[in-house]
């Protein structure tokens, strides 16, 4: 009987939050469509340039919501509502901090940013608006991740998933109402990803209207030890996103040489899928997160284990079933965002997603993994884990591949780092289950 309600909830919270997710990652999508059909290729490749930055920002409101909320499950499911409250208010200051960090370069030095992005002159003007506006509505960005997250882990997946999908549908809509009928270009595609997530914001109303949420804001000191902890805990979330775009720059880099701005573009097709794809693990991981906490504040260790477990089969199955249909549906999916019928650019991309998502169920994996660790609080594997993912492994292997086989080199690049990541990261799993049972035999 316990197995089978652990199974409902598990897929009610997984359901819940990768409908969330996937709706971001949709209305994305939709942002890069419009773009791509309103303004061309050099929109399309501007876009690209430009979205390291909602990366960036974007992956700051997932730390700071990831580590707040695994603190908070843990604390709640041990009764301590003194440190709930405030875990919460410090991290409400933490948001504020990074958000006035991400605004006032949008005064002073956007263009010098878009520039360093790899942003050449035919493309400038057009990602120096969207990164301009996109750090003018940060605050609203944080925010959103931070209030989706203490949600999920307060009981209320239900809404959290409405909230992001709230988010993601108005967003498609202004998108179309400001780059066509209104016809303010890149200015309209950004304005209606910064607008959206303060409706999510207004959709979660209820939960403190009708008084549901057990955290509440509270006059408190600034407290650095629970800022470290959502910093600390959190930290994979953020490198998770950060290496998406740390892996955008590179590519963009090399691609420019290989192939120009045509490059770029179909690149971006490449990555906006890309966003669909991780934005499914991601909403795996986020759904048994609160779980996985709040088995382990309990003690109660072979229910986490079968949460993980669960985990694992359903993020390898999603993860062949979305490479099946994408390299099924390769042309098409090209074809779609390709709106001047450029032949390079297909025949770039068609290769891209064949090739790229060979990494699909590597990136599950880790996802996955990485999850785990940080909602066991046990941080400094989970640190390793992301690092290597995002900044040691596949800087140099990009690079290698791209000198030995040009644009192929190019897309196998992250499969053959998230491949490498995940035979490490199961090799530090297996470590860590070792030392655990060592320690109950000792206790024994």
């Amino acid at each position: 009987m316990e197995r089978a309600a652990i199974r409902t909830e598990f897929l009610r919270y997984i359901l819940l939050s990768v409908l969330g997710t996937l709706g971001v990652s949709c209305y994305i999508l939709v942002d890069t469509y419009f773009v791509a059909e309103g303004l061309g290729s050099n929109g399309l490749a501007a876009l690209n340039i430009a979205i390291p930055a909602y990366n960036l920002i974007h992956g700051t409101g997932l730390m700071i919501g990831m580590g707040a909320a695994t603190k908070f499950s843990i604390c709640k499911s041990q009764g301590n509502q003194g440190l709930v409250n405030r875990i919460y208010t410090n991290t409400l200051y933490l948001a504020l901090a990074f958000s006035i960090i991400y605004m006032l370069p949008a005064f002073f030095c956007s263009r010098q940013i878009a520039s360093l992005l790899g942003a050449n002159a035919e493309i400038l003007e057009l990602t120096n608006t969207y990164l301009q506006t996109l750090m003018l509505f940060s605050p609203a960005l944080i925010l959103n991740n931070i209030f989706l997250c203490l949600l999920r882990n307060d009981g209320s997946p239900h809404l959290a998933m409405m909230a992001t999908l709230m988010g993601s549908c108005s967003n498609m809509l202004m998108d179309y109402i400001f780059i066509f009928p209104c016809k303010m270009g890149m200015l309209g595609a950004i304005l209606a990803t910064g607008i959206s997530p303060i409706l999510s914001m207004l959709m979660m109303t209820p939960h403190w209207l009708k008084r549901k949420n057990t955290f509440h804001f509270i006059k408190t000191k600034i407290d650095l030890r629970i800022m470290s902890w959502d910093l600390s805990i959190g930290f994979p979330s953020f490198v998770a996103q950060i290496s998406t775009g740390i892996v955008m720059i590179t590519f963009n880099a090399i691609i420019l040489q290989l192939e120009g701005n045509i490059g770029i573009a179909a690149y971006g097709v490449i990555a906006n899928i890309a966003l669909v794809v991780t934005g499914i693990h991601t909403g795996i991981g986020q759904g048994v997160q609160p779980l996985i906490s709040r088995y382990f504040g309990q003690g109660k260790h072979e229910q986490l284990q079968l949460v993980y477990r669960y985990a694992k089969l359903t993020a390898f199955a999603a993860s062949a079933l979305m490479y099946a249909v994408i390299f099924v549906f390769a042309t098409p999916i090209t074809a779609v965002f390709n709106s001047e019928g450029s032949a390079t650019l297909q025949m770039i991309s068609e290769l891209g997603l064949k090739l790229y998502f060979l990494s699909a169920p590597f990136v599950g994996y880790n996802t996955i993994l990485a999850t785990y660790f940080t909602s066991i609080e046990k941080t400094l594997p989970a640190h390793v884990l992301s690092i290597l993912r995002g900044l040691i492994l596949i800087l140099p292997i990009a690079f290698i591949l791209a000198y030995i086989g040009q644009m192929v080199g190019v897309w196998l690049a992250y499969p053959v780092t998230e491949c490498i990541a995940a035979i490490l990261g199961f090799c530090i799993f297996n470590k860590q289950m070792k030392k655990r049972k060592q320690a109950q035999f000792n206790v024994d």
